[in-house]
């Protein structure tokens, strides 16, 4: 395995801090914080203008044909600044998965995703069950084509999204439909969230869909989405977790206790280090599965890992960055409690890490000795 960076990583890393770095200040979090949708669309738009959006598409759709490794340095930035945008689930998750299994007419949803005049999501959260390789939302022909009935809930930005995907049952088999959010017969919902990041619960009455690939494809198609939402997820908190930490290695270097830095203490250091191994750990993860993912070899072992450790790790790093930051690490207009909230929300985020690990157990039972 190969750690060097590909120059497309280290290009669009490059760009999108760029771009996060002149429009998301601390000033701009706390005002979408006080905002009722949490969505930096002038960051959206500037993500386009520069070509990021469009860059990790295939080229069928006007991409430049990246694939897992340089979607996950755009994530990882992203996650640096918090930006409140639908990149993973409008770009790499939406219109990834129209491009690669959809029709020629929802292809052109995914170049539209790709210029930014279109925003997709996918609906991958189920109502009272974590495991979301088994939809209990359901779906049916009939002659004026694909309904589907059921609930979901924690989808992000499906008020502001022009299509959703959504995976259904069909007979005991699962399947991914493209819904429009805009219909009548979907009841959506705002949900607050730890975040406060735009995500809301739908119920679905006999709504119209249209099929994705087909039927048959449809258990490929919803792992295909899974491994890079869980991924994707990895990616984010991996850049959240390595802002937090510089954050209060400064904090800890500056603030002075008894006339020393508070660094300095034995159990602030410890902690401290502590972080610092969580987050190269889970970078390790991240880019192992990332790789494993890229090279098209099998990946579902190092997905479920990278995330258990984005839920693991990231639950530790944040309640230090909290505690040492002490009183102000609870001060909702303080930065660090934008790191701590999405830091969070990643880790609870289409599974915990308990249920990750049970995942990683299960596919080492599978395997034979």
């Amino acid at each position: 395995m190969d750690f060097t960076q590909t120059e497309a990583q280290l290009d669009l890393a490059r760009l999108t801090g760029e771009v996060c770095g002149k429009l998301v200040t601390a000033d701009r979090l706390r005002e979408l914080d006080k905002t009722a949708v949490r969505f930096d669309e002038q960051l959206w738009a500037s993500l386009a203008e520069t070509g990021v959006l469009a860059a990790a598409l295939p080229e069928t759709v006007g991409g430049n044909d990246f694939g897992p490794l340089e979607q996950s340095a755009v994530l990882r930035e992203l996650g640096k600044y918090v930006a409140a945008v639908p990149y993973l689930w409008s770009v790499v998750l939406g219109a990834g998965a129209l491009a690669t299994f959809g029709t020629e007419a929802q292809r052109d949803w995914a170049t539209r995703a790709g210029s930014g005049s279109a925003i997709l999501t996918v609906a991958l959260a189920e109502e009272q069950n974590w495991d979301p390789t088994e939809p209990t939302t359901t779906a049916a022909e009939v002659d004026s084509g694909w309904r589907i009935t059921g609930a979901k809930l924690a989808v992000p930005f499906a008020a502001q999204a022009t299509r959703i995907l959504v995976p259904a049952t069909v007979s005991g088999r699962s399947a991914v439909f493209l819904v429009d959010p805009s219909d009548a017969s979907i009841q959506l919902t705002a949900q607050q969230v730890t975040d406060l990041s735009a995500e809301y619960s739908l119920e679905f009455t006999d709504t119209p869909a249209e099929l994705v690939g087909t039927v048959a494809a449809g258990a490929e198609i919803l792992d295909w989405l899974l491994t890079r939402a869980w991924l994707g997820l990895s990616a984010q908190q991996l850049g959240t977790l390595e802002r937090a930490l510089e954050l209060v290695a400064e904090y800890a270097r500056e603030r002075e206790q008894f006339g020393k830095a508070v660094g300095s203490f034995q159990a602030v250091a410890q902690r401290l280090a502590d972080s610092y191994i969580d987050v190269q750990g889970l970078r390790l993860a991240v880019t192992q599965a990332a790789w494993q993912l890229s090279e098209n070899l099998p990946s579902a072992e190092a997905v479920h890992t990278a995330k258990f450790w984005a839920a693991d790790a990231g639950h530790r790093v944040a309640h230090t960055v909290v505690h040492v930051h002490g009183g102000v690490g609870i001060d909702r207009d303080h930065i660090v409690h934008n790191y701590f909230t999405a830091a969070k929300h990643n880790e609870f985020a289409l599974g915990t890490a308990t249920d990750h690990l049970r995942a990683i157990g299960s596919l080492l039972a599978e395997t034979p000795a």
